[in-house]
């Protein structure tokens, strides 16, 4: 029979979430990134796609479908990234749609310098992923039942 003191049980529990300061600098980074994301970058894609994809360099021409398919993802995941219970998946989707926005810019509008910006996203994502990963647990737990 095993016993855990509540010390035991308090440091485990801590050992889960990050600290306080690191705590408030994730919330900070989720709170302007997700603002970001819904209003500076997926919101336009939603509002008016037309005007971004007719003034589009002609290398990059996206189709019309798609533009708007992003920006429902960068919305859902700039929500995403306010919410709890879902910021780690919302940073997980946010950091490969990044990825995909570099190898875009790098290989399909050739301009490797352009790809710099995501791929720096792309790993502030990926940190607020892993720093948040109790959050998933959480709500596979929650849904288990």
């Amino acid at each position: 029979m095993t016993t855990t003191s509540p010390t035991t049980a308090f440091s485990a529990d801590v050992a889960g979430r990050p600290g306080t300061i690191r705590n408030r600098v994730l919330w900070t980074l989720q709170i302007l990134l997700g603002l970001f994301f819904v209003i500076a970058s997926g919101g336009p894609k939603l509002v008016i796609p037309n005007a971004l994809a007719d003034n589009a360099p002609e290398n990059l021409t996206i189709p019309f479908g798609l533009l708007v398919f992003i920006g429902v993802v960068e919305v859902a995941g700039g929500i995403g990234l306010l919410v709890p219970r879902v910021s780690a998946l919302a940073a997980v989707g946010l950091s490969v749609l990044t990825v995909l926005a570099a190898g875009t810019q790098a290989f399909i509008a050739d301009k490797p310098a352009m790809a710099i910006f995501p791929l720096v996203l792309a790993a502030i994502f990926a940190w607020i992923a892993y720093e948040r990963r109790a959050g998933v647990t959480g709500l596979r737990d929650s849904l288990s039942r």
